[in-house]
């Protein structure tokens, strides 16, 4: 459907390669209301061979042009380059010469943990040296993929100033290789409520001209950091999309002139039940029928970006950032390791990341307790 010369978003699904997603998804399938599909590509990494089935189902959408790839792996901000990072562009460069991907993206951050696949995404300092660092890292994703190139605003920050700054800093990332943003609406849910800003305060501060592609997911609960009464939103992918973050994808469709995909995430462990199936096929028919309104394309300018990247020359030698590097590795070992908070906070007082960029003397409670309990969930593997 087009509206005033537009083309409305695309209902697209998060589908990786998941019995439980997959059978939650069947019905969406087989009803043609999944317009697109966006794939984590790099979770696939690990296994040697693909069911052709799954094969299929990724081609025929390659074929159409709506197929785009989410990396998690990649750790764009990770100070020393490593080989797994090579491998990942190597193998990055391979897929998109069979498969026709019409952009990838990665996460924003760095991964935690000693081992590469291992860990959660968390943020750097906004500096001009992890902004050349980034830009480096941009520029040889885009190389490999040969299409526009995103990447998804964090949904975890230390601090309201960390906030602030995301969307300004994002902007300066992507300028050079005309890269977009995913705007994740249940990380920017995140922020709103665990920093308690307004919706359209958060959204103001975000370049909405970049915006290629929106994120809508579930998440949990869990308590503040010796705050009674106080709860902390976390992006964990494992429950039913809330009404607000609804509510907000009504609010920032009109605002995003540039917007092509509209994705639904949920993890396939939270899917293992039929009512959680059921659940999850509602979430998607209600995004699909807010995106079919035609009241949101309403004042919306046309589409003026394509993303398609310049013409740009690559360094032989990827960018690294050493003292970056050995206070990530600092920060890594505190977090996953740090009995208590009060130890943590102890720790980062001595540690390498005291009197930086890194701000820690001003990190609020609740968010570095957050962050300790996320490196030591995650501290094992993913899954």
């Amino acid at each position: 459907m087009e509206h005033a010369g537009l083309q409305r978003p695309r209902a697209t699904l998060a589908c990786n390669l998941d019995t439980n997603l997959l059978r939650a998804a069947h019905p969406l399938l087989a009803a043609g209301q999944v317009e697109a599909l966006e794939w984590s590509f790099d979770a696939l990494f690990q296994f040697p061979e693909i069911p052709d089935w799954f094969t299929a189902l990724i081609q025929a959408y390659s074929e159409e042009g709506r197929l785009v790839g989410h990396g998690v792996f990649f750790s764009l901000f990770s100070g020393r380059w490593s080989a797994e990072q090579q491998q990942w562009l190597d193998r990055l460069k391979a897929l998109s010469e069979v498969y026709r991907f019409d952009h990838v993206t990665e996460h924003f951050g760095f991964m935690t943990g000693a081992d590469f696949h291992k860990g959660a995404p968390l943020g750097i300092p906004f500096t001009p040296q992890t902004l050349q660092l980034g830009r480096d890292r941009l520029k040889r994703i885009s190389a490999a993929a040969g299409c526009p190139v995103g990447l998804e605003n964090l949904a975890f920050a230390y601090t309201l100033d960390e906030v602030k700054r995301h969307g300004d800093f994002l902007e300066q990332l992507l300028e050079p290789i005309n890269g977009f943003i995913i705007l994740d609406l249940h990380n920017l849910y995140c922020q709103l409520h665990n920093f308690r800003q307004s919706a359209e305060e958060l959204l103001r501060l975000m370049p909405l001209h970049r915006v290629r592609e929106i994120h809508i997911s579930g998440g949990s609960w869990e308590p503040a950091a010796g705050q009674r009464n106080r709860q902390i939103r976390r992006d964990t992918h494992d429950g039913t999309v809330p009404k607000a973050v609804f509510d907000l994808l009504e609010k920032a469709l009109p605002k995003c002139p540039n917007l092509k995909y509209v994705v639904l995430e949920q993890l396939g462990g939270a899917l293992e039940t039929p009512e959680q199936q059921r659940a999850f096929q509602v979430d998607f028919r209600t995004m699909y029928r807010i995106l079919q309104h035609p009241n949101h394309l309403a004042g919306k300018p046309t589409s003026l970006n394509d993303f398609q990247p310049p013409a740009f020359t690559l360094s032989a030698t990827p960018r690294s950032d050493e003292a970056l590097h050995q206070q990530q590795q600092a920060l890594s070992e505190i977090l996953e390791n740090a009995a208590s908070l009060r130890e943590a906070r102890t720790q980062l007082s001595v540690s390498p990341l005291a009197g930086t960029a890194w701000n820690v003397e001003h990190w609020e409670d609740d968010m570095l307790e957050t962050a300790r309990r996320i490196a030591q969930k995650w501290k094992g593997g993913w899954g």
